[in-house]
């Protein structure tokens, strides 16, 4: 027994670490081999705001009874699963493992047989077989719950997009807050929410002089003109990372510094960019902790964070907005599948 409790706790401790071998930052700044402690609590990003944090047993194991092979399977899968969660081809779901080991509140890693009973538990839950096992159609009913938890996106699978507030309503972030001190507009009560979650993050040593740029802000309010300039210009919203209907005219909607692969900007939608900002511990404390301050993740996009705290304004039909640079590059090609089934417009990604 003792064996296995010193496994098991060596598989948590391995999973949370995990990798040792992250890119190096540039400029390095400071000591920037202090580890950082992980959090042992975790809230679904579904929950409201104010639910309760769900505490990780402090005597939790990676070992647990779980279907036959549903641990060897998701070990296998976590590198080599050929799918399109998000329209486009991508080998693995490991960008996306951090997500849904919050979802199932467990530190574990995939490879583990506890990862795999509290996927089990997780699909009993919602009418799935208990398989224990990470496959497309499992994450597709996860990322639904996480779609529907942004309130951009319900209104944006009815068909309409919010309308911009003033700007004149709008509250600057402050030149340390900002990605490289560009100006970011925000509407107030995300601005003191977004301040309130990094003084959480920096007490738990996730912000710290090792690198400045962390958590700041490099996208915040877009004025929706200069949004359809850019895609008419640009032809290039066609639907997973750039849509004609943006969460940025919200001024609820920020993009953030997690992290950036050599050789990519901090909002580059490459896979090894976003794999490498899965494996911080940066992205790791958000999706346990941005919950508590009224946070939710586009989950393609690691960068991506939205403030539930108040509704966007009233909107329009998507149909009337400007459509030029909308349309698909290739009518031959599969069209990019959003989060909520059936329900989101084809050619328009709730961004």
């Amino acid at each position: 027994m003792l064996v296995l409790l010193l496994a098991g706790c060596a598989g948590a401790a391995a999973w949370l670490a995990w990798p040792t071998g992250s890119p190096p930052l540039d400029p390095p700044t400071g000591d920037q081999t202090a580890s950082v402690e992980p959090t042992t609590q975790y809230i679904p990003s579904n929950d409201p705001p104010s639910a309760p944090l769900s505490p990780l047993p402090v005597d939790e194991t990676c070992e647990a009874a779980a279907p036959d092979g549903a641990a060897e399977a998701n070990a296998a899968s976590l590198n080599t699963l050929s799918w399109a969660p998000f329209g486009r081809a991508e080998t693995g779901w490991v960008i996306y493992a951090p997500r849904i080991g919050a979802e199932l509140a467990t530190a574990c890693g995939p490879g583990t047989t506890r990862f795999a009973a509290a996927l089990a538990r997780w699909q009993a839950g919602h009418g799935l077989p208990q398989t224990g096992v990470l496959d497309a159609a499992v994450f597709d009913a996860m990322k639904t719950r996480w779609t529907l938890a942004r309130p951009f996106a319900v209104i944006n699978a009815k068909g309409e997009c919010p309308n911009a507030p003033s700007a004149a309503g709008l509250a600057p972030a402050k030149p340390h807050e900002a990605y490289g001190a560009k100006p970011a507009l925000l509407r107030p009560g995300a601005l003191e929410a977004y301040r309130r979650l990094v003084e959480a993050a920096r007490e738990d040593g996730v912000v710290s002089e090792r690198d400045p740029r962390v958590l700041t802000i490099f996208s915040a309010f877009r004025d929706p003109a200069a949004d359809a300039a850019r895609c008419a210009r640009d032809n290039n919203c066609q639907g997973v990372t750039r849509t004609i209907c943006s969460a940025h005219r919200t001024g609820l909607a920020m993009d953030l510094y997690i992290a950036a692969a050599p050789g990519h900007g901090p909002d580059s939608s490459a896979d090894d960019n976003r794999r490498a900002m899965a494996r911080s511990d940066v992205y790791r404390w958000m999706v346990r902790n941005a919950g508590r301050f009224g946070f939710v993740n586009y989950v393609f996009e690691p960068w991506h964070w939205e403030w539930t705290g108040e509704a966007p304004l009233p909107g329009v039909p998507i149909s009337s907005l400007p459509q030029d640079g909308s349309q698909p590059l290739d009518q031959g090609a599969p069209t990019p599948q959003p989060g909520l089934k059936g329900l989101l417009p084809r050619k328009n990604e709730v961004r």
